[in-house]
């Protein structure tokens, strides 16, 4: 008997965290995003520089649009600590995955200001989890530049460990995930 499978959405689900709220990618957080993306410190391992708001938000309309092979999804989130925290409600960073089939690649960035608070851990285990369980993820691939020691503590605390395998200079990163079960 034949199966079918449902295509994943293209705009992700939302989730949550302790304190961060992952809200779908909008172009409208573009203005946001670069005052959270401005120091030049953020761009020493991943390449790149500061966006301006029109780059970030023509970025954005390309990323919401999805990728152009219908069996891939760009699910990409903005990062809130909830208000009240420390962070006083405001968008802290993002998180981002490459969904294939029951593979992910991700990612995490969390603005200078907002590091040192465990965000970038909270949210990349927040990110596994939410791809096992909401998206039928079953292997999470990350690619962490070798000098990036607080990245690589990211990905350890993700439940990733790192491979023999390397791509444009950053080690690749793997883990086998499982969804949760549900209570």
């Amino acid at each position: 008997m034949p199966t079918t499978v449902t295509p994943l959405p293209i705009t992700p689900p939302p989730f949550t965290t302790a304190r961060l709220d992952a809200l779908p990618l909008e172009p409208a957080y573009a203005e946001e995003m670069v005052d959270v993306l401005a120091d030049p410190a953020l761009y020493v391992f991943i390449g790149g520089e500061p966006p301006d708001p029109a780059a970030l938000r023509a970025r954005y309309e390309r990323q919401c649009a999805g990728s152009p092979d219908p069996g891939e999804r760009w699910w990409n989130w903005v990062l809130r600590v909830r208000a009240g925290g420390e962070a006083g409600g405001g968008l802290a960073g993002y998180v981002q995955a490459t969904v294939r089939g029951p593979r992910a690649e991700i990612g995490w960035v969390v603005g200078t200001p907002w590091q040192g608070r465990g965000y970038a851990t909270e949210a990349a285990k927040g990110l596994v989890a939410h791809l096992a369980s909401a998206g039928g993820v079953r292997e999470v691939v990350a690619h962490v530049h070798p000098g990036h020691a607080a990245s690589a503590a990211v990905a350890v605390a993700a439940g990733l460990g790192p491979t023999g395998e390397w791509e444009d200079g950053e080690r690749r990163w793997a883990a086998s995930v499982t969804p949760s079960p549900v209570p």
